[in-house]
């Protein structure tokens, strides 16, 4: 089968086509031919090595990718019947497990990480849905505000980002965002009731809404110890790339790891759900074919995108 890898570790030219033995099932996986792969920061960060302290006892090529959409074409022993051959449905990929990431024809996963696809939806919007608001919903259970409380959420236009606002108001709370002048529509769209211009003052322009600051905070755009002043004494706060703080005044800063829900199928399938009846809505940037995963990196690095870029395999 094809696959995306890189063999040594570098900029986007790292990535390349490689041919793979085709993967097989064990117990409780199942096999995906895969349609659509999703490309996220994290897949950046396998390719310049970010990751390579949890991949000391793999051997290269290192395929990245963390989100893919597809069929199932086969089930390993001990799977239930809630999913079958010939289904449609999305995948949470681990890239560090031994059968590699995303980026690939056919990939194998823990049946627990695969949910059907939203209804109503194609291969390549489905592929940009579960790690993003993966992050999102375990970000807002981190803060664990009750309904009828206040979040603030930072990097409000990003994928992230406007997947944790879209579920902060499904669980209803009030969201005060960020957002550029040209994102300020985007961002309302997304539900924000209160929408601030990004920037060095952002924490300010939210302290001016919440006086005494907001509860708990999704750092979307990873602004860490800028941010920490919106957050009220006692609050906590939500970090996407594992700043732990320290942070004064009492409040827990709360790193949250995606891969913590990769097994989570009850979660999973409630996000599918919420997609399939609009209360998240999927971003698609652009379609690329696998082979120009080179030009996928380094558009997502040269930043500015509204969605994800998502590359095609079907």
């Amino acid at each position: 089968m094809k696959a995306i890898g890189v063999y040594e570790f570098g900029g986007p030219e790292a990535l390349r086509v490689v041919e793979l033995p085709e993967p097989q099932p064990g117990p409780g996986e199942v096999r995906i031919r895969v349609h659509a792969a999703a490309v996220n920061p994290t897949d950046v960060m396998l390719r310049t090595g970010g990751h390579a302290v949890r991949m000391a006892d793999r051997r290269p090529p290192f395929v990245p990718g963390m989100d893919a959409a597809g069929v199932i074409d086969q089930l390993g022993p001990g799977v239930d019947d809630r999913l079958a051959v010939g289904q449609r449905v999305v995948a949470m990929v681990l890239f560090t497990s031994a059968h590699g990431g995303a980026y690939a024809e056919q990939i194998v996963v823990p049946a627990a990480s695969v949910v059907p696809a939203p209804e109503g939806v194609d291969f390549t919007a489905a592929s940009t849905l579960l790690m993003n608001a993966m992050t999102a919903r375990l970000a807002l259970d981190a803060l664990a505000v009750p309904p009828g409380g206040t979040v603030a959420v930072t990097g409000a236009a990003g994928a992230v980002g406007g997947y944790a606002v879209q579920l902060a108001k499904a669980d209803g709370l009030t969201v005060i965002a960020d957002a550029a002048p040209r994102d300020t529509d985007r961002v309302r769209g997304f539900g924000a009731d209160h929408v601030v211009e990004r920037g060095a003052d952002v924490a300010a322009r939210m302290r001016a809404l919440a006086p005494d600051g907001v509860p708990g905070l999704v750092d979307g755009s990873m602004q860490t110890t800028e941010i920490v002043p919106a957050v009220a004494d006692g609050g906590t706060l939500a970090e996407l790339r594992g700043w732990s703080g320290p942070a004064e005044r009492g409040i827990s800063v709360r790193p949250v790891m995606v891969s913590d829900g990769i097994t989570d199928t009850e979660r999973l399938d409630t996000l599918r759900r919420q997609a399939e009846d609009g209360t998240l809505t999927l971003h698609v940037a652009d379609v690329l074919p696998a082979d120009e995963a080179a030009k996928a990196h380094r558009l997502l690095e040269a930043g500015g995108l509204r969605g994800r870029l998502v590359l095609d395999f079907s």
